[in-house]
Parts: structure tokens; sequence; C-alpha cells
């Protein structure tokens, strides 16, 4: 009795194992997240290059100002771009692509 118990219960397990999704949801999946990670990439990208032109002319405004302490504003305003670009890079690590 214990082994037709067992027996079915793996019967079963199969039929509910080949119930699950097809191959082509995946593969749509996996192109829908390849076409927002490349959009996302390309918009770290823009805000790095937003950071760095807005950066540098706060900084050049500054020292024309006469203000004492740039070096500061320099190092704050590249890191958040050098942040940017990161995040980019470490998007595309987590994801695999």
């Amino acid at each position: 009795m214990k082994a037709f118990l067992l027996t079915f219960c793996c019967c079963l397990l199969v039929l509910g194992a080949g119930a699950q999704p097809g191959i082509s949801e995946m593969q749509q999946a996996q192109q829908n997240l390849r076409s927002t990670f490349f959009s996302a990439m390309d918009c770290s990208l823009v805000l790095a290059a937003v950071f760095g032109i807005i950066g540098a002319v706060r900084i050049y405004h500054n020292w024309q100002m006469g203000h004492p302490r740039i070096d500061e504003q320099v190092a704050v305003w590249f890191f958040a771009a050098f942040f940017m670009v990161l995040a980019g890079a470490f998007l595309r690590g987590v994801f695999g692509l």
C-alpha cells in the first residue's frame, strides 16, 4: 500500500512539472529585461555626463569668484559622476548582460 501511494505521489509531481510555463515566455521576459537594462545603462551614462557638466560649471564659477576651497567641490562632483558610471556597470554585472 505504501509503495502504491509513493508511486501515485511521484506521478502527480511529474504532471505538475509538465504544467510549467514554456520556453517562449522565458525568452520574452529575457528580451524585455535586456531592452529595459540598456535603457537604464544609457540613463546612468547620461546622468554621469550631466553631473560632470553641472559640476564643471559650478566649480569654474566658484573659482572665478575667488572661493578658497574648490578642491572639495571637485572631488564631490567627480565622485558623483563616477558613481553613476559604476552604477551602470554594477547593473550590467548583476543582470549578467
